[in-house]
């Protein structure tokens, strides 16, 4: 069994212009998995909804806009590391989330220290597991939509 990082984000979900509302994101990390991210949204009165995606996205998504298709991730203000603004999106229904940068930062610092970026192939056991994770991806994407 791998290790694993976890975290507990606090995001602003951006229904619109006017409205938003805090909710809990739990951030997770596996070396099972060494090339994605999950993020699990919280919302009031609905399942937890989780997303998994590359952990560079994340990674290049604080500091610049970046991402194609399903998953857009950019800084709010030019200056980077002060909050990112995560995009998701399913057809036409798209969500938009908020976050300060400084807990993705130490959380993506955690799983650096974990697994280097770009060292993601060099664990001994990922060949073995990847077939799984892939499965499991799709899976979790098709229970999505």
């Amino acid at each position: 069994m791998g290790e694993s990082v976890q975290a507990e984000v606090m995001m602003s979900f951006l229904v619109s212009e006017e409205l938003s509302f805090r909710i809990p994101v739990e951030l997770s990390y596996e070396t099972r998995d060494p090339y994605a991210v999950r993020l699990t949204f919280h919302l009031p009165g609905d399942a937890p909804v989780t997303w998994a995606f590359g952990r560079e996205l994340l990674v290049d998504g604080v500091g610049r806009p970046c991402g194609d298709g399903d998953v857009r991730i950019a800084p709010v203000e030019p200056e980077p590391l002060a909050e990112v603004l995560i995009r998701l999106q399913v057809g036409s229904d798209q969500a938009l989330f908020r976050s300060s940068a400084a807990p993705l930062v130490a959380f993506l610092d955690r799983t650096d220290k974990l697994v280097p970026l770009g060292q993601e192939g060099a664990l001994a056991d990922f060949d073995s597991h990847l077939d799984e994770a892939l499965d499991r991806i799709l899976a979790e994407e098709q229970s999505a939509g």
